[in-house]
């Protein structure tokens, strides 16, 4: 299980296939319907957090009059109603109560320790009416691990390097109100410490190396390892395969992902 996306960022022909299969996915589609079913009626400006290629930003615009799209690196989407911006959502330049919905969805997972509440902070902050969030949930971060060759250190699936589930998002956003919840999707990919270890012994050759994400650790870009010729490393690789196979069918479905709305208390 994964919610990570494909790397957007290049301008090839099979980027933008890879882009428009990964928007016209039927988990792609149900969880953005899920996100926009939360935001309430009214209201006149909206920022986009974590907007990246601009497909939520849009959809906003048929709701509100003003969308501020934002992101590490300036969007390009071009739509009068929608400002881009370049910025970090740990230090959001906006004033307090600024727009009257917040959506930050697909970001959190991404942020180490010292930055998540920084960046809870500033999002309940710059928020006037509504907060809407949406993590992956419960995430097995062990399953799809990376090996980075630069720095030999190991990374966790689409540089999740959180996981989530509805008390501790709660526990994120003190002075809001959590008003609905949703679970969406379904799953049952999961591993066991014992078949992480066989993966990890193997070089973690079956790990997410499509991401857009760099290495958590170096920054460097993550790239497939070339497969281990030896026969303990092939045979722990094995193993992994199939204990992890195993462990799908007998792990319970669970959602992929969760949102939830937040409200702001006059």
């Amino acid at each position: 299980m994964n919610s990570g996306s494909p790397d957007i960022s290049g301008t090839t022909a099979s980027a933008a296939q890879d882009l428009t299969a990964y928007r016209g996915s039927i988990r792609e589609q149900a969880r953005v319907a899920d996100l926009l079913g939360l935001i309430p009626a009214g209201g006149e400006s909206a920022l986009d957090v974590g907007a990246r290629d601009g497909f939520v930003s849009l959809l906003l615009t048929g709701r509100f009059d003003k969308v501020t799209a934002l992101d590490l690196s300036l969007p390009n989407i071009e739509h009068p109603a929608v400002v881009c911006v370049q910025g970090d959502v740990c230090r959001l330049a906006f004033p307090d109560n600024a727009f009257d919905l917040v959506l930050c969805a697909e970001v959190l997972e991404h942020l180490p320790a010292d930055k998540l509440r920084r960046a809870c902070a500033e999002l309940a902050r710059v928020t006037r009416r509504h907060l809407v969030i949406g993590v992956p949930f419960e995430q097995d971060t062990r399953l799809g691990r990376t090996l980075c060759v630069a720095c030999g250190q190991r990374n966790p699936p689409w540089g999740h390097v959180n996981a989530f589930d509805e008390g501790r998002l709660e526990l994120l956003f003190p002075e809001l109100k959590m008003e609905r919840v949703r679970f969406v999707g379904q799953a049952r990919e999961r591993t066991s410490a014992i078949a992480a270890w066989l993966d990890d012994r193997a070089g973690n050759p079956y790990g997410t190396y499509g991401q857009e994400e760099s290495c958590v650790h170096c920054g460097a870009r993550l790239a497939q390892p070339l497969p281990s010729r030896t026969f303990a490393s092939r045979l722990c690789a094995a193993g992994a395969h199939w204990m992890n196979r195993a462990q799908r069918a007998l792990t319970r479905p669970r959602p992929i992902w969760i949102h939830q709305l937040y409200s702001k208390q006059s």
